[in-house]
């Protein structure tokens, strides 16, 4: 069998260690893919938003099945574009990507259908979303509409901060036509929750959950990344919250968008906050999230590929989906400065004796060399009994991991583990 995985993150380097667990999988292509995933997977130098020579390579290669992983594609319609030739894929159409493409669209959603989410405000012009900062209560966020890199919400402390934060994206278009129109939305309190669901539009299985750290420095300072680790499963996510998501959030989504006509099939990401009036949306994303998808993988016990392919087919009620009972934590090795200015070029080395999961990010063979080539380098995931023991695994072997401006947060998962010390 012949898979395909659009995309060339740490993500889809997870997705594809997963995959090559089938042994139904004879070949295994990675477009663009990067110097690490190399290991694991032939990559194709075709850019994720390049779909149609991404379709052009499926057929010429015989794909049998395609994961299209990136937010970019899906929204451009990949999935449409490759299914229209045949080739079976694991993700949302086009029509069902908005989700994720326009914040402005899924806001709405909640709103027609009653799912819990932050007040908000929509503004298409600048000088109309400056005068309601002028009365909005502070702290406040603001959100481009469209995809951002993960970088189009601010939150705003103070009303210079707010109205700098509109003017960046709306006048100086610093996210491009993303930012042309804005969402100025309630600052929520609580702790946040990231979880991924599979979908086939007929039921929804929600992952392990798990907890994303954001910020480029320890203590949660600096500035947004990425994501700079994650824990997982998270221990603010009880049985009795995940109840309530599924009664009053997940189930309600897959619902509102069959009434939409805009059927979801594939990996739905609720970002959530835990807020003293109960479990409400922050976002949601149209695939796994980046690096959330490097902690959840490695406790999935049942085959990805099948439970991809029952998605693909509409038959995820068939599946028996099992995680293992355990905790994973992945520290994400960046580049010293990210994401700021940073240097790249600089040899990468992996001890032979790491034990774990190593998924590259920005990474490149440049002269025969594995050398970083972006701010998020790699990932190291360790799975432990406890969490606690995946934390100090990781942090032990994260250190196998190195190149001259290597940096990673010492702190992750700090917060999960006084929130267990709590309970």
């Amino acid at each position: 069998m012949k898979v395909l995985v659009v995309g060339g993150g740490g993500r889809e380097h997870a997705i594809i260690k997963k995959i090559r667990q089938n042994p139904a999988v004879t070949q295994l292509y990675a477009l663009p893919g990067n110097g690490g995933i190399a290991q694991d997977a032939e990559c194709v130098s075709i850019g994720a938003k390049e779909i149609d020579k991404i379709a052009q390579f499926a057929l010429d290669n015989e794909i049998d099945f395609a994961v299209v992983a990136p937010d970019d594609p899906l929204v451009l319609g990949a999935v449409d574009v490759l299914e229209a030739k045949g080739v079976p894929c694991f993700g949302p159409n086009k029509a069902a990507a908005v989700i994720e493409g326009s914040k402005v669209f899924s806001k709405q959603l909640m709103k027609k259908y009653e799912i819990p989410t932050a007040a908000y405000e929509v503004f298409s012009e600048a000088s109309a979303a400056l005068e309601y900062l002028k009365t909005a209560p502070l702290p406040t966020v603001i959100k481009a509409d469209g995809l951002a890199l993960g970088k189009g919400v601010v939150i705003a402390e103070t009303y210079e901060d707010a109205c700098a934060a509109v003017r960046s994206m709306m006048e100086d278009r610093i996210f491009g036509d993303s930012g042309s129109t804005v969402i100025i939305e309630e600052f929520l309190t609580g702790p946040e929750v990231s979880v991924l669901a599979f979908t086939d539009g007929d039921v929804v299985v929600p992952m392990v959950s798990s907890m994303d750290h954001k910020r480029a420095l320890d203590g949660d300072k600096g500035l947004n990344t990425g994501g700079m680790g994650t824990v997982a499963p998270n221990p603010f996510y009880t049985q009795e919250i995940a109840d309530v998501c599924m009664g009053t959030i997940f189930l309600p989504t897959m619902h509102a968008m069959n009434s939409e006509g805009r059927t979801f099939k594939g990996c739905l990401y609720f970002g959530l906050m835990l807020t003293p009036k109960g479990p409400k949306v922050i976002e949601y994303n149209c695939r796994f999230g980046d690096p959330e998808t490097q902690v959840v993988l490695p406790l999935l016990k049942t085959d990805l590929l099948t439970v991809m392919q029952a998605v693909a087919q509409g038959r995820l009620r068939e599946i028996d989906v099992e995680f293992e009972n355990k905790h994973a934590c992945c520290v994400i090795v960046a580049s010293e400065g990210y994401p700021g200015k940073y240097e790249t070029g600089n040899e990468i080395t992996v001890s032979e004796d790491l034990e774990g999961e190593v998924y590259f990010a920005g990474a490149k063979i440049q002269g025969g060399k594995l050398v970083n080539a972006g701010g998020r380098v790699a990932g190291v995931t360790c799975i432990g009994d406890t969490l606690k023991e995946a934390v100090d695994k990781a942090y032990a072997e994260v250190k196998k991991v190195n190149f001259s401006n290597a940096y990673y947060r010492k702190d992750i998962g700090q917060r999960a583990l006084s929130a267990v010390k709590e309970v």
